[in-house]
């Protein structure tokens, strides 16, 4: 490809719009163009990436028995109502209506679609297991698109569905896509840390993210210091420090003015908040006919809600944060309020285990500056639901080693779950084993955002020039620059490399050398080769990779053979790690983790 008739220009100014760097290369580069908010157009550079990023995810699905089609990315409202996700997801899913009038939808997944494809196509136990993929473009109208490709409204994703008998079966192909993910990180040269994660609206028994560590990420998560448990803070669990608070004594009213914070309570007693429990108001939404429910959470006072946790113990749809008319409703007092005493009509009471299983709590005595001392579990509050609802911070203990637990940030590159048998009952999606007897298929889902791997890569690899790619994930190999004003030696040149099947961007304008060699920095081809006046009169071309300094003087003559060696060399640099490229065991971490 000649830079002269390459589609799309480089940029001198960073985009104002655009805050993180990485996006902000590409766009300098003339990767891509934005045409509204969450969506780009992927000019020419960008797409032979993404080709190739395509590439190597079919490469490593094809390995693990996977098999490719293409399903619509418009659908019939039916599937999703099925499976009740019509109802349960918000306004991130795109409806409308057709000239019919039919309910339909913007795929922004497909585990419907394959629960349907199942019900019509397997049958028997000897059809199992299988493997489909796609690579499908999906649509997700989100509230808050931001950072470029890292949070998009319309996306490329590689999207697997296994199929099984039995949780074996499901277990072994979820641990193919774990040992897999990794490999394709390793192989765009992104390093990947798998987390455990909730399942959210996708459901099912277990999830992990795969995770590139960034101070851009948005995802926080929580990693032992020992790297020995990993989990998003959505789903981290920890090990509480218990308190002994004695045995329980009677319950009394103490006079507290002006401590409405768990800080002030403890310091105006003297206690530590260890001693305190607090109370978390929060409203639900739930699907169907049920109406909203005021959730009241109750925690101990030196630990914070988990309002993930809160929302999967719930079974809520939603929450979000009571008013004060609401609290005042049921009969608490915003800044002294518990669950002692209230109204529990269409109330919620959820207590975390170390409130439950804590003596001689202060809690509020939803009263205007007044607390109760003494509060003890079961004698003067009950919960609707007990469980653990606390979220992981900083400095918390591992649940698998007992170290420290430390909090970093991340973007989520790709997903795994173990779905079970939620979208194959739905859509009836039977098979008969060989005893005779119809079983549910299990399912498991497993996806990778094709341009935010991109944008991930762009990020690892770029510095105050612009980018500089990996040999696999770079749109040409290499950027040939011609600064000699006969352009039939340059022009011989390319020839010869393009003909020996070398990828090469040639930059063949009239531009200045500072502009050319500008240019070749910001688009960050692997290697850069300068052909001018000078060198040749040596007989030779000078070759430099984007990512250092050295330059090597190569004979014109050997330039091919020159250039396919540094290219494997290129790529071997990233084969050879792939030998460290994690398994999974399913005994490997805690079965909340």
């Amino acid at each position: 490809m000649r830079v002269s008739t390459l589609f799309g220009d480089t940029r001198r100014d960073a985009p104002a719009e655009e805050q993180i760097p990485s996006q902000q290369m590409l766009v300098r580069a003339g990767y891509v163009d934005k045409l509204s908010t969450g969506i780009f157009t992927y000019l020419p550079l960008a797409w032979r990436s993404i080709r190739k990023i395509e590439q190597i995810l079919r490469e490593e699905i094809d390995a693990i028995g996977g098999q490719e089609l293409n399903m619509p990315v418009v659908h019939p409202a039916e599937i999703w109502q099925r499976t009740n996700r019509w109802y349960e997801i918000d306004d991130s899913m795109v409806r409308f209506k057709d000239r019919r009038g039919h309910d339909m939808a913007l795929a922004m997944t497909h585990e419907e679609v394959v629960g349907h494809l199942a019900a019509s196509f397997v049958r028997s136990y000897r059809q199992l297991p299988m493997l489909i993929y796609q690579m499908q473009t999906k649509f997700r109208d989100e509230a808050r698109a931001r950072g470029g490709l890292i949070r998009v409204r319309e996306f490329i994703m590689k999207d697997s569905y296994s199929l099984d008998m039995d949780e074996a079966g499901l277990i072994t192909q979820y641990a193919k896509h774990y040992h897999a993910y990794y490999r394709i990180g390793l192989r765009v040269g992104l390093p990947l840390v798998a987390v455990g994660s909730d399942v959210g609206m996708m459901g099912g028994k277990q999830a992990h993210e795969f995770m590139y560590l960034t101070p851009i990420g948005e995802d926080t998560l929580v990693i032992s210091e020992s790297g020995d448990y990993a989990s998003n803070q959505e789903s981290a669990v920890f090990v509480k420090e218990r308190f002994d608070g004695g045995t329980p004594e009677p319950m009394a009213e103490v006079e507290t003015p002006g401590t409405t914070t768990i800080e002030s309570l403890a310091s105006f007693i003297g206690i530590s908040t260890k001693q305190t429990a607090k109370a978390l108001f929060q409203v639900a939404s739930f699907h169907n006919d049920k109406p909203d429910h005021l959730v009241v959470a109750l925690i101990r006072g030196d630990l914070d809600v988990n309002l993930t946790m809160l929302r999967n113990l719930t079974g809520a749809l939603a929450l979000r944060p009571a008013v004060a008319e609401e609290i005042l409703a049921i009969g608490a007092v915003p800044g002294y309020g518990s669950a002692i005493g209230i109204r529990r009509e269409n109330v919620i009471v959820v207590a975390d285990t170390s409130v439950a299983e804590q003596t001689n709590l202060v809690a509020g005595a939803n009263k205007p500056g007044w607390h109760l001392t003494r509060t003890n579990y079961g004698r003067d509050f009950v919960a609707d639901i007990v469980g653990n609802i606390a979220e992981a911070k900083e400095g918390h203990i591992s649940i698998v080693s007992g170290d420290r637990l430390t909090l970093q940030r991340g973007v989520e590159v790709g997903n795994i779950f173990q779905l079970g048998t939620k979208y194959t009952e739905a859509n009836k999606a039977y098979y008969t084993d060989e005893n005779g007897e119809a079983k549910p298929i299990l399912m498991g889902s497993y996806g990778i955002g094709v341009g935010r791997l991109l944008a991930c890569v762009a990020e690892e690899y770029l510095d105050d020039k612009g980018l500089s790619l990996p040999i696999s994930v770079a749109p040409y190999h290499v950027s040939l620059i011609s600064l000699c004003r006969n352009p039939e030696r340059p022009e011989a040149l390319y020839q010869e490399l393009v003909a020996a099947g070398i990828e090469v961007l040639f930059d063949d304008r009239e531009a200045s050398a500072g502009v050319k060699f500008a240019d070749s920095e910001l688009r960050g081809l692997p290697i850069q080769v300068v052909i001018s006046e000078r060198s040749l009169r040596e007989g030779n071309i000078e070759v430099k990779l984007r990512r250092g300094n050295d330059r090597d003087q190569v004979p014109v003559d050997g330039a091919v053979d020159f250039l396919r060696s540094t290219i494997q060399v290129l790529f071997e640099e990233l084969r050879v790690k792939l030998a460290d490229a994690p398994t999974w065991q399913p005994t490997a971490l805690p079965a909340n983790s």
